[in-house]
């Protein structure tokens, strides 16, 4: 009898010394890790407000603290981010609106709508290549073929309308500068601003540069143009950082391959602004170190330290051009502290960016913290080994 009065006593006294125990791992582990939550909770919940505050119930992403329009780049990252968290719901909603209002005859998207119509068809490139990328993904993580089918199409039509021929100075400046001192042979090809832009010297905006989604798309297609272009991007960027300087929100690219900044005002004054700030984020994700090593020499000269990274313009020798902050700034930053190793850095300033975030809404803002912890800290999007 005392043996069986004891039992459940000692079975009580057990469970309690489990609970302490855990109590104190988790303890631990708050207090060894006060960026909670983890990084996929973080990403998942990012792009979960992203979706909910700027994407209407049929699918259109809507700029509410601009004009109230919508921009193919908008409908692109709401692709993004849905197919990243597996909304696929979401992401049908999203890319059948696209389709309707936006998307050319030739597969290409309109850049912009508002007032229920088509306002500039012109093609913005970035938006192409994320809403390309996005598809293929989507078709093959919600088994879907057409998507599969609709992201080829789409990056098809981004080769065909969006890229220009550029010639051998590209591959002498690639033998120059890359680390690994690898060359283009011959001619490259390179990333335009659009489909409006097709001959040269051609507008070119690098932070349209995506490696992953050209590693994604040429996996897709089998076709080695988009190894090409690749090449032919890292080495244009070289030009433009390998001297010490930031890369420009524009340049212009000649027949044989040369990139100029591109003045963003009546005085002739370049910057590292706005777009720009997306650079080192999508080199930072990319499977190749040469890209990643990108990303890494801008670690430093887009600020260092706490707080660092928040004013929004640099000239391209690094000075500050501005006086306010933008949570894309300090994502950039972010970047390129990860593609330099140092994640613990990388996260702070994804912090600092959600802080402010909440601090200043915004639908760009918004899109950046979102995509910046996707692409940066989670294999969301895929991972490099396929």
């Amino acid at each position: 009898m005392v043996t069986r009065r004891r039992r459940p006593v000692l079975g009580l006294l057990t469970l309690v010394v489990v609970c302490l125990i855990a109590f104190g791992v988790l303890v631990h582990q708050r207090d060894s890790d006060p960026r909670e939550p983890g990084p996929d909770v973080a990403a998942r919940l990012a792009g979960e407000q992203f979706l909910d505050d700027y994407v209407d119930p049929d699918g259109r992403v809507v700029r509410r603290d601009e004009s109230g329009d919508t921009v193919s780049e908008g409908q692109a990252y709401a692709l993004l981010v849905a197919v990243a968290i597996g909304d696929r719901e979401r992401f049908r909603s999203v890319w059948n609106w696209t389709r309707e209002h936006l998307q050319r005859p030739d597969s290409l998207l309109s850049w912009r709508w508002a007032d229920g119509a088509v306002v500039d068809p012109s093609s913005a490139a970035d938006a192409d290549l994320d809403a390309a990328r996005a598809l293929v993904l989507a078709g093959q993580r919600f088994a879907d073929p057409a998507m599969t089918t609709a992201g080829r199409m789409l990056a098809g039509a981004v080769l065909a309308g969006e890229t220009v021929r550029v010639g051998t100075t590209v591959a002498g400046v690639a033998a120059a500068t890359l680390p690994d001192g690898s060359a283009i042979s011959g001619e490259g090809i390179v990333l335009t601003a659009g489909n409006w832009s097709t001959t040269t010297p051609a507008t070119v905006n690098p932070s349209y540069f995506s490696p992953r989604a050209d590693r994604v798309l040429g996996e897709a297609s089998d076709d080695p143009r988009w190894d090409l272009l690749s090449q032919t991007q890292r080495a244009v960027s070289w030009q433009l950082i390998g001297t010490g300087n930031l890369p420009a929100d524009w340049v212009r690219v000649d027949a044989v391959g040369t990139a100029t900044p591109t003045p963003t005002d009546t005085a002739g004054n370049t910057q590292y602004g706005m777009d720009a700030a997306r650079f080192p984020i999508r080199m930072a994700e990319s499977c190749d170190p040469a890209d990643r090593a990108l990303a890494a020499a801008l670690d430093g000269r887009i600020g260092d330290g706490e707080g660092a990274g928040t004013v929004a313009v640099f000239g391209l020798d690094g000075t500050a051009r501005v006086d306010w902050a933008h949570p894309l700034a300090l994502v950039g930053a972010a970047g390129a502290a990860a593609a330099a190793g140092d994640a613990e850095r990388a996260g702070l300033r994804l912090d600092e960016a959600s802080d402010l975030l909440e601090r200043e809404p915004s639908y760009y803002g918004s899109a950046w913290v979102a995509l910046g912890r996707i692409m940066l800290e989670t294999t969301m999007l895929g991972d490099c080994a396929g």
